[in-house]
């Protein structure tokens, strides 16, 4: 038996609850994990309070993210003691996710733990910080350097913008952080932003192109402020686009893209290739030092889950929080 948070959903309704289950009723999968910390991400809150139509069959256990120990394997790839993780590929929602002690998936799945990131470092990380990594990536990959001009962060206090701000700046970045909440400046600050903007400057609909701010941005919100944003790029610049908290909406015009040659580049962590997965935790490993990891993120229990889930949607919680599956 192990202990983990379930989702239900039945004639009386959606309920999250913690509960015990036998290993049998893990998901199929050649490699099982003992898993020692998990994440919670706005998909995983939105899983959690039902309120997104994230679950795909119940009951399932949420969590897109974990790190842990091999226990069993049938795959060439690990043997038992290895320490892995995982990011997406349907985990939480169509198959058994992380937030429970263990957890059986597929091998292609998994990648080893980089030797410089401990377990918990992993998931201070997470989605959330691997995603951040590949926006920068993908900002590289278009030409767009620490000289090139100051790059925008959107949603700067949440997970991916809290990575984003801080590795920006790691890499030599000038970064300008769009925060709804003035309480957070010193925050935002403390992880490296250089100038910080209200995100209402954003968030209205906007003109088709407006004045060229920034060589290139990071965006987690969409609708009308991924369209201001890309109105605001210089000529030749990028906005990667990763998330959707203001809407799934795109109310722009093509004047940023036919005119000034933006590019728009889409991100996607969930079904991203085992190369790029590599790749991006590899360059985190290099650059973020372990004491930067750990300070970004609030530990708690399994229990706390689902009260900090429904904070999180609230826009009640600043950084990452990773569960302790054990604690």
């Amino acid at each position: 038996m192990f202990k983990c948070l379930l989702v239900n959903k039945d004639e009386n309704g959606y309920k999250t609850s913690i509960t015990e289950l036998p290993e049998e009723t893990l998901s199929q999968g050649n490699v099982s994990v003992k898993v020692l910390y998990s994440t919670l991400n706005y998909k995983d809150a939105l899983a959690i309070t039902g309120k997104g139509p994230v679950v795909r069959s119940f009951p399932m256990i949420p969590g897109v993210d974990f790190s842990g120990i091999v226990e069993h394997s049938e795959s060439d790839e690990f043997k038992v003691g290895d320490k892995v993780l995982l990011n997406g590929f349907g985990v939480g929602e169509k198959h058994m996710g992380g937030l429970s002690q263990k957890a059986k998936v597929n091998s292609d799945w998994l990648i080893p733990l980089p030797e410089a990131i401990s377990p918990l470092q992993a998931m201070s990380i997470g989605t959330a910080g691997y995603t951040a990594m590949l926006c920068i990536q993908a900002l590289e990959k278009s030409g767009i350097t620490p000289q090139s001009g100051k790059i925008l962060v959107t949603g700067a206090t949440g997970g991916v913008g809290s990575f984003a701000v801080k590795l920006l700046s790691l890499m030599g970045y000038s970064v300008v952080a769009s925060t709804g909440s003035s309480k957070q400046h010193d925050y935002l600050t403390n992880l490296g932003a250089t100038e910080i903007i209200d995100r209402a400057e954003l968030s209205a609909p906007g003109k088709p192109l407006m004045k060229e701010k920034w060589a290139g941005a990071i965006d987690s919100i969409g609708s009308h402020t991924l369209a201001n944003v890309c109105a605001s790029i210089q000529y030749g610049g990028a906005v990667a686009a990763c998330g959707l908290a203001q809407g799934m909406d795109l109310p722009a015009t093509v004047a940023p893209f036919i005119l000034r040659g933006v590019s728009l580049l889409g991100v996607d962590s969930v079904m991203r290739p085992r190369a790029d997965r590599v790749a991006a935790w590899k360059k985190l490993s290099e650059i973020l030092p372990a004491t930067e990891m750990e300070s970004i993120a609030e530990v708690i229990s399994l229990e706390e889950s689902i009260d900090v889930a429904s904070k999180l949607l609230d826009g009640n919680v600043t950084g990452r929080v990773v569960v302790d599956v054990n604690k």
